[in-house]
């Protein structure tokens, strides 16, 4: 009962931790959302250069660690002039790396759609934006959102990490506490009980969405 007590005690200053936790995840992954349509749709129907641009970029944010672009966000770009703070050099290193992650899904999904669908469209008069628009990308975003799902949540754990440039999330604020009182253990389990909460809500979410997006008869092919 005392350790519940005192899991009570420091809900409120936690509860701060997560409102800005979850203001982070919401951000950073609209930002990749719309970044990961751009680039999909770039690296497969854009104009050479634009199309390199775009697997260049997807590569580079893959292929290198999320803690160290977030530390050249926040610690490296002031050298050109360029100043974040601290939440929103965490949201621009969230969302860059994400959109990479999920422009790879999307061009996925999209691949897997029967390309005679695009053939159809062309064939109909449709410009190759428009058959994109209408008739490629509200399937493929259908398509993608398992992945998609798993990335969100992810995104949401990632976000523990912002501390280390000193924004006041949910587990910046765990550590001031613990640090204050030195029940780490106990303020630690708390705040994974939190994660764990707030991962499954979120994975609830998801299934319910996937459901209500299902088109009967259609399934990504394997």
């Amino acid at each position: 009962m005392e350790l519940i007590t005192y899991w009570i005690s420091i809900l409120p200053e936690l509860g701060n931790g997560v409102i800005n936790t979850l203001i982070m995840t919401f951000l950073a992954v609209s930002m990749s959302a719309v970044l990961a349509v751009i680039l999909a749709m770039g690296r497969m129907y854009g104009p050479r250069i634009i199309s390199t641009l775009c697997k260049w970029y997807i590569e580079f944010f893959r292929g290198t660690p999320l803690l160290a672009q977030l530390f050249i966000i926040y610690y490296g770009l002031p050298s050109w002039g360029l100043n974040f703070s601290s939440f929103t050099s965490a949201v621009l290193a969230f969302g860059l790396n994400s959109g990479a992650y999920v422009a790879e899904y999307l061009r996925g999904a999209v691949q897997s759609i029967d390309k005679g669908q695009m053939t159809a469209g062309l064939a109909m008069g449709m410009t190759k934006f428009t058959a994109i628009r209408k008739i490629i990308l509200p399937q493929a975003l259908r398509f993608v959102i398992p992945p998609w799902s798993n990335d969100v949540i992810y995104t949401l754990k990632y976000t523990s990490i912002a501390f280390l440039v000193g924004a006041q999330e949910l587990m910046s604020k765990a550590k001031i506490i613990a640090s204050f009182n030195f029940r780490f253990i106990d303020t630690f389990v708390f705040v994974a009980i939190i994660y764990l909460i707030l991962v499954l809500l979120l994975t609830l979410f998801f299934n319910w969405l996937e459901r209500k997006l299902k088109i009967p008869g259609f399934e990504i092919k394997n």
